[in-house]
């Protein structure tokens, strides 16, 4: 009977555990979705209002692909065009965003 009872805790724990990871976020995508995803849109499109009035391309867009890492690192530190530099995020937190938009399709 104990053995029946180890064997259902660990399994629990076991199951926890990987629902835990399979759900997590990365930090890139929450700090995206924090700071980015009002004007970036979701998936990296943004709303066509958005897009007309800031200026904003989707991430398909050629000249956002040919745009380095570093270069949008210093997009968001800095601002460019009429987007503001992003206040209150570490360099890490930056990269992670950056690399969690490259990734949108």
């Amino acid at each position: 009977m104990k053995q029946t009872i180890r064997s259902l805790v660990a399994l629990a724990v076991v199951m926890l555990v990987a629902s835990a990871v399979c759900f997590a976020q990365s930090g890139g995508e929450a700090t995206y979705k924090a700071k980015c995803q009002s004007c970036h849109g979701s998936s990296g499109t943004p709303a066509p209002g958005i897009a007309k009035m800031m200026g904003v391309k989707p991430v398909s867009d050629p000249d956002i692909k040919k745009l380095t890492v570093d270069q949008m690192i210093a997009s968001v530190k800095n601002g460019k065009g009429k987007m503001k530099p992003v206040a209150g995020l570490t360099d890490a937190q930056i990269k992670d965003a950056v690399t969690y938009y490259r990734g949108l399709k």
